[in-house]
């Protein structure tokens, strides 16, 4: 058994090394401001259409289908709670960062993978600027920054989805729908849904990072690595919001 959980073992090892070598790095001067304001455009802005589309949708979708759910208990009126309560705390932190894994992660692994097949990696060590502090802090910061805020707006036009369809294919009108799920939503709420979004963001900056750096193998080895980046990310993300689910309920 230990043998088959070895190099699996040894891979979380070096990505929780990373993390740490990376919270050290980060909080040492100088602060490369041009090379965060990058990722945080890269990471960020360019997220915006895929995080808010796959919110949008979920949100419409959602309230299509408890709306009929519901029906035969005469629970139409909570669509608007339902929405709200479930986005905020689990859709919208979950799908963002799903989404974060597949556009952001992968982008990060074949970025730094074609870095380290092509030396300039072993370029930068062998300047005496490390890797670390150039490559992975800029790029897992602007990710503890910009996740949070891509999932406060997803999370926004979720809810908006599902008002619309709450108001045309319900018959609710909206002061009626915002009352509901304004009512709904405690600060408790808020903060699990966002605090969630922050541990994501670490474990796909680590994930993503870790891959691209130990790429080796030419294009076929950047390839495989950013497949990994996406699957393994996308598992841990889906495990974690377990763990972090049930210590958010006990606050």
């Amino acid at each position: 058994m230990t043998g088959l959980l070895g190099p699996y073992l040894t891979e979380l090892g070096g990505m929780v090394g990373l993390a740490w070598d990376t919270l050290r790095q980060a909080l040492r001067r100088p602060l490369d401001l041009d090379l965060w304001l990058e990722q945080l455009y890269q990471i960020g802005v360019r997220s915006l259409t895929i995080t808010n589309l796959t919110l949008l949708f979920t949100g419409m979708v959602l309230s299509i289908q408890t709306a009929y759910s519901l029906a035969a208990y005469g629970g139409k009126t909570f669509v608007g709670d339902i929405i709200t309560v479930s986005v905020v705390r689990e859709l919208g932190p979950v799908l963002t960062a799903l989404m974060i894994c597949g556009r952001v992660g992968a982008g990060i692994t074949a970025e730094l993978g074609s870095m380290a097949v092509t030396e300039q990696v072993d370029a930068l060590r062998a300047l005496a600027t490390d890797p670390v502090k150039k490559l992975v802090v800029p790029r897992v910061g602007a990710l503890v920054i910009m996740v949070p805020i891509l999932t406060i707006l997803a999370d926004t036009v979720a809810v908006f989805g599902g008002m619309l369809m709450a108001v045309f294919e319900i018959g609710q009108t909206r002061s009626y729908f915002i009352s509901r799920a304004v009512a709904s939503l405690t600060l408790g709420d808020i903060a699990s849904g966002v605090g969630k979004t922050v541990f994501f963001a670490v474990i796909i900056g680590t994930v993503a990072c870790y891959n691209g750096i130990r790429a080796t193998g030419g294009a076929d080895g950047v390839g495989k690595a950013t497949t990994n980046t996406v699957v393994t990310a996308s598992i841990f993300v889906i495990i974690s919001d377990f763990f972090l689910t049930k210590i958010f309920l006990l606050f």
